[in-house]
Formats: structure tokens, C-alpha cells, sequence
């Protein structure tokens, strides 16, 4: 004890004072209370603020509403410590109480928001840390010291300073805005989600267009406050230029083209389409790519391009309305009137089948074996699918033809074997 009491001493931090002591047992009170607020208050208000942040902001931001109730709780004993810090001149003992206990809320509250937009554990900690050592230093005398020591640790290229300073302020401001940026494009996400007045492709195109908005916000304002002068990036003007135009010209078309798109709204987020081989309905539209899932679970991501250079089917442009054939045979002896209306009342029995338009039969051709008819019958919902429904009513046509007598032809071929006069018939 006596070794440390020396040390502080020796560095103008004298602890053999009693009243010092005694300031800091009451400053160690007055941090155990403010924590103990902290506490109180998350266990308190965090699940109703959890309950009213989950109905404004929906599912777009998970991992905040997930870690309210401690984002509350230490956000209140940040608040309540700052105030303690502020209320009375402490002494250089109380001083460290109460900074110890400060920068660690204030590690503690910026780790939960910076985990919340799922930033790595790793980069997170390493925040809380530099706001930890910031605070404290501050509460025993300012971050004069410290400043002067990590510019110090660098070296100068022309007029620019490149120093562990200015590696530190450009983490920080990076983190801080990508935090502010992530948490402000998921509450404009949920408000655009929410507009009424907005088809799925406009609100689609509302929200990327707010993200670039915001991130470029975000990038001239991190510009200004970490004083960087723009014109240093002149002498990378061309090489960008380059870049664009060669090794970026696919991205940067798939980038134009995925925007045109949700603005002619040609294509949205539920469209049934075909394009070549790939059949399926659209997931989203991203800044590359749209994401086309198929019936059997595969999710397809083609190029925004190919769907501005090729032909699309798209079955739900206009109306999602699409027409399903079923094409059915019977035999020639078979009563072609009971045969078409037994084809109607399965079509018409089958759940996804829409009544209005309802299905028709039409009598196609006189083939070789069986006279031909399809069954045309609509449906409203083509994502989920429209084999399952010929299979639909089919089952329940050959039940039908079954119960009727109806007999379904199959290939047949007549042989005759002449042998002198004899003639014999397969």
C-alpha cells in the first residue's frame, strides 16, 4: 500500500491526506449510485423502450433492440457520472474514482451500440479502450499529455503530419460514423417500409437512394472533421477515372442499371421471372445483383445488366394473374362432354385455382391415339409454383375419369402378319 500511495505522491497525486480519502470514499459512494441508477432505470424503462423501438424500427435493426436494456442502463450511469464529475472541485484521488468509473461506462455504453450494428467484437473493444484511456485521462488532469504523445509518434510527408494521433482520430471518426450511418439507414429503411404511398420497387429504390445520400454525408463530414483537404485527392482524380473505366466498368454498370430498373419498376421484389434457364421470383435487387429464388430453394444472382440487355419473362408485370395449360387425353370412344366437364370440375376444385377468370376447357386436336383438350386454369400466387398445380389437377382428374369409367389412351400400334392368306391381327 505504502508503495503505491509513494507512487501516486510521486507523480502529484498525494493520498496520505485523510480528507482526501475521505473525499474519495464519497466519491466512491457517489459512483456506486449512479450505477446503481443505471441499473434501476434499464430494468425499469429498457423493455418498454425495447417494445417502442422494435414497433417503430421493426426487424431493421435487431442487434440494437436486442441490447437496449444495457445501452439504457449504461447510458444513465454515463449521464449520472458526468454529472458527479461536475457537481463538485474533487480532489486528484476522487478525480480518478470517478474517471475510472466513467470511462468504463462510457466503454461499456459505446461497445453495446457498436456491437448492436454488428461491428466486430474485436474493433468495438479496441474502441472502448481508446474512450476508456480518453475519459480517464481527462478526469486526472486533460489529454494534453497523451495527445502530445501519439503525435509524436509519426513523421511528416510535405506539410501532412502522419502520426499514431492521427491513426487513432481517423479509427474513431471511422467507426463513429459507420455506427451513426448503419443506425440511420435502418430507421430510414423502416420509415420508407412504412409509406403507404409507395409500391415495394419505389420503397426499394427510396431506401438505396437514402444509403448513398447518407453515406456520403457521412464521408465529407468525416472529411471536415478530421481536416483533411480535399485537393490531396486531386492527384488520384485520373487513376479513379481509370479505374472506372476499366477494372470498375461492370460494377459501376450493374450500379446504373439495378437504379433504372427499380425506376421504370420493369422489375420488383416479387415478380415471377424467366431469364434463359433461371425461373423463379425476384428476393431483392441489390447494387450487383438481383437475387431470383427458384422452386427448389436455389437463390440465382444475376448481374443487373443481363436483365437491361436481355429478354425477361416476366409474369407479374402488369398482373400477377398468370394461365396455366394442363393438356389431357381421351380416348376416342370416351363421351367427349362428360370427359370436359369432369376436366372442369377438377380444375375448378383445386384450392390455388381462381374462380374469376375461371378455367375453360378447349378441345385441341384429334391425334393419333386420343383426342386432345387443355385445360386452361388461372391462378394468382405463380411464386409458389406452377407444377404443383397441374399435378393438382390432374390427381384429381384421374380420380374423376376413374369414378366415370373414363379410360386415359396410351400408345397403341396395329401389326398384320400376312402369310399367304392367313391374316393376323395384334
Amino acid at each position: 500500500m505504502n508503495g503505491i500511495a509513494g507512487w501516486l505522491t510521486a507523480r502529484g497525486l498525494p493520498v496520505g491526506d485523510g480528507a482526501q480519502l475521505a473525499e474519495a470514499g464519497v466519491a466512491l459512494g457517489c459512483v456506486l449510485l449512479s450505477l446503481a441508477l443505471g441499473w434501476f432505470v434499464g430494468r425499469w424503462a429498457g423493455p418498454g423502450l425495447t417494445g417502442l423501438w422494435r414497433d417503430r424500427v421493426g426487424d431493421h435493426a435487431t442487434g440494437i433492440v436486442e441490447r437496449l436494456c444495457d445501452i439504457v442502463r449504461h447510458l444513465v450511469a454515463v449521464l449520472a457520472l458526468a454529472v458527479v464529475g461536475k457537481a463538485h472541485d474533487w480532489g486528484a484521488l476522487a478525480d480518478i474514482v470517478v474517471g475510472v468509473a466513467l470511462g468504463a461506462a462510457v466503454a461499456r455504453l459505446v461497445v453495446q451500440l457498436l456491437r448492436g450494428v454488428h461491428l466486430a467484437r474485436w474493433m468495438a473493444w479496441v474502441v472502448g479502450f481508446i474512450l476508456f484511456v480518453a475519459v480517464l485521462s481527462g478526469a486526472v488532469g486533460g489529454l494534453e499529455p497523451i495527445t502530445d504523445t501519439l503525435d509524436a509518434i509519426g513523421f511528416s510527408i510535405g506539410r501532412r503530419r502522419l502520426s499514431l494521433l492521427a491513426l487513432v482520430s481517423t479509427l474513431l471518426t471511422a467507426v463513429v460514423l459507420y455506427a451513426v450511418v448503419r443506425i440511420v439507414n435502418k430507421l430510414v429503411a423502416h420509415g420508407v417500409a412504412q409509406a403507404k404511398g409507395l409500391d415495394p420497387a419505389q420503397k426499394l429504390l427510396a431506401q438505396k437512394l437514402a444509403s448513398i445520400a447518407v453515406v456520403i454525408t457521412a464521408f465529407f463530414f468525416g472529411i471536415d472533421v478530421l481536416g483533411i483537404d480535399l485537393t490531396t485527392f486531386a492527384i488520384f482524380s485520373g487513376g479513379l477515372g481509370l479505374a472506372v473505366g476499366f477494372g470498375l466498368q461492370k460494377t459501376v454498370g450493374n450500379l446504373i442499371a439495378g437504379i433504372i430498373l427499380l425506376m421504370d419498376r420493369s422489375i420488383k421484389p416479387g415478380d415471377v421471372i424467366v431469364v434463359g434457364d433461371s425461373f423463379g421470383w425476384v428476393n431483392k435487387i441489390g447494387v450487383r445483383a438481383v437475387s431470383v429464388i427458384t422452386r427448389d430453394g436455389k437463390e440465382h444472382l444475376i448481374p443487373n445488366e443481363n436483365l437491361m440487355t436481355q429478354e425477361v419473362e416476366n409474369w407479374s408485370f402488369s398482373d400477377r394473374n398468370v394461365r396455366v395449360r394442363i393438356p389431357v387425353g381421351v380416348g376416342y370412344e370416351t363421351d367427349l362432354r362428360l370427359a370436359q366437364k369432369l376436366m372442369l370440375q377438377a380444375a375448378t376444385e383445386s384450392p390455388r385455382v381462381l374462380r374469376s377468370p375461371k378455367p375453360n376447357v378447349w378441345l385441341i386436336s384429334y391425334g393419333d391415339y386420343a383426342v386432345e383438350h387443355e385445360i386452361l386454369a388461372w391462378i394468382s400466387d405463380p411464386e409458389q409454383g406452377v407444377g404443383n398445380v397441374r399435378s393438382d389437377v390432374l390427381n384429381r382428374l384421374w380420380d374423376l375419369f376413374k369414378e366415370n369409367g373414363i379410360e386415359i389412351p396410351v400408345p397403341r400400334r396395329e401389326l398384320l402378319f400376312r402369310d399367304g392368306l392367313k391374316v393376323t391381327k395384334d
